[in-house]
């Protein structure tokens, strides 16, 4: 008997709505929730655009807008939360949080992005370098960051391969001299060390801070660090793919505890000079080094601006703030009006009984976010920062600090002084002994 038309009709509606209305919700929720983080995202733009932090500090991807299908891997993949959605194609939204992972290069599936270093409005000074990592003065190489490589396991590799290229070359240092100094312990400085600790150079490591990680012993509590494993000398492939900062210092920790890396903490490369008799002479904080050959593993950061006032020298002073909580139940002054300087200061307020003073020399922040300015204003008006503008800092003492402000000179009590007064760039140190550079206004990064 034949099923009438009307039933089986019937049939298909059902069977089309059981599959439909699903469908249908699970799509009508996903654009709700996309619509709510495309609203985040031109928010956190915007918040952007009025502070002035539009401008990238590092390597920074770039987006092919007709390329973008909008498949939002860079965002999910992004660890800083630094790249978002808005208006169905992805952008850097929050360019002063970015700071060169590269993973969200390999995320997107089209290849719609570019890691670059400059922009069109700021430029960024780069080293001219041949395929060794030599520069134009022969002898003095350069690895990592500084000559255009972000990426923690790239430098590491370049580190290695610079220092092979460096080992390669046989030449015989004089009486007095070293093989090579390198200069810098971050992933290349790192990777340069352990090169030339397997090819049994005569080496030094130096490094102004007084533990190794460079920048990224700089990172925030549980940032993470590296999103892909690199291979190093004498110790082979590293047995983590994504890892956090805490985990990745300790684990250069061990590296170094394991194979007697030479390096030699809180010595600052000053300048470099042309030895007369050949080599260089690489003037430090802890006098002149003469060397063969030079391999410079810096950051882009540069060695931190000091206030150069009596006492500066204390082990208390810092130049970073690293971990808040170190500092519970002290008393402690936070130098500078930039955002890192606001940050410093209200991360420490909300610690159980520390008292924070923040000193800036001008009459107002400028260029800071009205997130930190809104916050830093909340922890002053409930009495956890002391505020003083227009004052400075004029000795520095064991145990307090002579502090001038606009009600005059005082004597305030203090454990710990965190100055937050930028950078002092390499680029000049290096122009001086004649290496080359060239400005990138966001070339991409090979």
């Amino acid at each position: 008997m034949a099923v009438p038309e009307t039933s089986s009709t019937l049939e298909s509606v059902y069977g089309f709505l059981i599959y439909a209305v699903p469908a249908g919700l699970t799509y009508g929720i996903y654009l709700r929730g996309r619509k709510k983080r495309e609203r985040a995202a031109e928010q956190g733009w915007q918040e952007a655009v009025e502070a002035g932090m539009v401008e990238p500090p590092s390597l920074h991807p770039v987006i092919n807008l007709e390329g973008c299908i909008c498949a939002a891997a860079c965002v999910t993949a992004c660890p800083e939360g630094a790249i978002g959605i808005i208006g169905g194609k992805a952008k850097l939204i929050n360019p002063a949080h970015c700071i060169g992972h590269g993973a969200c290069l390999p995320a997107c599936p089209v290849d719609a992005l570019k890691l670059v270093f400059g922009t069109e409005k700021r430029g960024i000074d780069i080293p001219q370098l041949t395929p060794e990592f030599e520069t134009n003065v022969p002898g003095i190489f350069i690895a990592g960051e500084l000559g255009g490589m972000g990426l923690i396991r790239k430098a590491a590799e370049q580190g290695k391969q610079a220092m092979q290229n460096i080992a390669g070359r046989k030449i015989k240092p004089r009486a007095g001299q070293r093989d090579v100094v390198i200069v810098g312990c971050g992933p290349a400085g790192i990777g340069a060390g352990l090169a030339a600790h397997e090819k049994k150079l005569d080496y030094v490591l130096l490094e102004q801070e007084s533990s190794l990680g460079g920048a990224v012993f700089h990172y925030p509590r549980n940032k993470i660090a590296m999103t892909a494993p690199v291979t190093l000398p004498l110790i082979g492939k590293m047995q983590f793919k994504e890892v956090q900062k805490e985990r990745l210092l300790e684990y250069w920790q061990e590296v170094v505890g394991k194979t007697g890396l030479r390096i030699q903490f809180r010595t600052r490369m000053e300048k470099i000079e042309a030895d007369p008799d050949g080599g260089f002479i690489v003037q430090s904080s802890q006098g002149p080094i003469k060397t063969a050959q030079v391999l410079l593993t810096i950051g882009r950061s540069g060695t931190p601006r000091k206030l150069d006032v009596p006492g500066e020298d204390q082990s208390k002073v810092m130049y970073r703030l690293i971990d808040a909580a170190q500092y519970t139940g002290q008393h402690v002054t936070v130098v500078g009006g930039g955002d890192s300087a606001l940050e410093a200061a209200i991360a420490l307020s909300e610690e159980e009984g520390t008292t924070v003073t923040l000193s800036y020399r001008s009459e107002a922040f400028s260029r800071v976010k009205e997130k930190n300015r809104q916050r830093l204003k909340a922890q002053q008006e409930a009495g956890r920062v002391r505020v003083e503008l227009k004052s400075k800092v004029l000795e520095i003492h064991k145990d307090h600090l002579l502090f001038e402000t606009t009600a005059g000179i005082e004597q305030l009590k203090n454990d710990a002084i965190i100055i937050c007064a930028g950078g002092i760039l390499p680029t000049p140190v290096l122009k001086e002994i004649g290496i080359n550079f060239a400005t990138k206004h966001g070339e991409v990064e090979d």
